[in-house]
């Protein structure tokens, strides 16, 4: 297995993509902490850190639950040292958790701005800051975030999360150069359509024939945490680019509704004239 001794921290992994990415590291031998707020079944989400683990372990996986809000530091702090005393060393961290509304400023409370801020930027900040110690310590490690590239100078009706967003890009390429002698990657990744989740169905963002399955977004991160770290980091990745560099060149399957072929979406958000 591709991850055999890996242990992976992925945020916001209760459900959805989160979950979904650590349901396939765990089958490629990594042990996952799978961390979020949601310890208890809720009336309106399915899922719990739990009902993840429980999945994990019924397929032959190891894994730790952990509850987390990832806006406060002590809770993030003591997670990192609750999974290396569990598991032994922290290898792979993926800044999932994110938070998403699609406004411009007129409408958008600033209550609603902080709140992406806090779980977008500035929790991936803090998690890779916590998370950073170990994995110097042991000169091996990779960060991922899931932001898109550079392609804006503006985002008008979208500036709060753009903001959010872009920050957690801008982390990561500046990050990438303080560790990059450390051999520790650090990179973005951004997928190119509208990936079925929670949230595209909330924010009805198109419907299943435009979207397509997480799948292409774990294999995206699969591909990334299996390269030498030093060889890979700085790069703010669409899911396509890097899977093309994998040899693959026929996105068909992961397409939701067969015979579909989903529009670029998400690339569009963050680059209006992406093609």
């Amino acid at each position: 297995m591709k991850l055999d001794g890996k242990v992976a921290f992925i945020t916001g992994s209760s459900r959805g993509i989160g979950k979904e990415i650590a349901l396939t590291l765990a089958r490629e031998g990594a042990r996952v902490v799978v961390t979020g707020k949601t310890a208890e079944p809720h009336p309106d989400l399915p899922g719990t850190i739990h009902t993840t683990v429980d999945e994990i372990e019924a397929d032959g996986g190891e894994a730790l639950a952990i509850q987390l809000d990832v806006r406060f530091d002590e809770q993030i702090e003591d997670a990192f040292a609750q999974s290396v005393d569990h598991f032994g060393s922290l290898d792979i961290l993926i800044n999932n958790a994110g938070a998403i509304q699609l406004q411009g400023v007129e409408k958008m409370p600033p209550k609603r701005f902080d709140l992406m801020m806090g779980v977008n930027a500035r929790a991936a900040y803090a998690c890779s800051h916590y998370a950073l110690p170990y994995m110097l310590e042991q000169r091996w490690g990779h960060i991922l975030m899931a932001s898109p590239p550079f392609k804006l100078d503006k985002a008008p009706g979208k500036t709060g999360y753009a903001l959010s967003k872009l920050g957690m890009t801008f982390i990561a390429q500046s990050l990438a150069e303080e560790v990059r002698d450390k051999n520790i990657g650090v990179n973005a990744f951004w997928p190119v359509t509208a990936i079925e989740s929670q949230a595209t169905r909330h924010f009805k963002m198109g419907t299943e024939e435009t979207w397509r399955k997480p799948q292409i977004l774990c294999d995206t991160v699969m591909a990334i945490v299996t390269r030498e770290p030093s060889s890979c980091t700085g790069n703010a990745f669409y899911d396509e680019d890097v899977l093309r560099e994998e040899g693959i060149t026929d996105f068909s399957k992961y397409a939701v509704v067969e015979g579909t072929e989903p529009p670029p979406f998400s690339a569009a958000l963050f680059d209006p004239d992406y093609q």
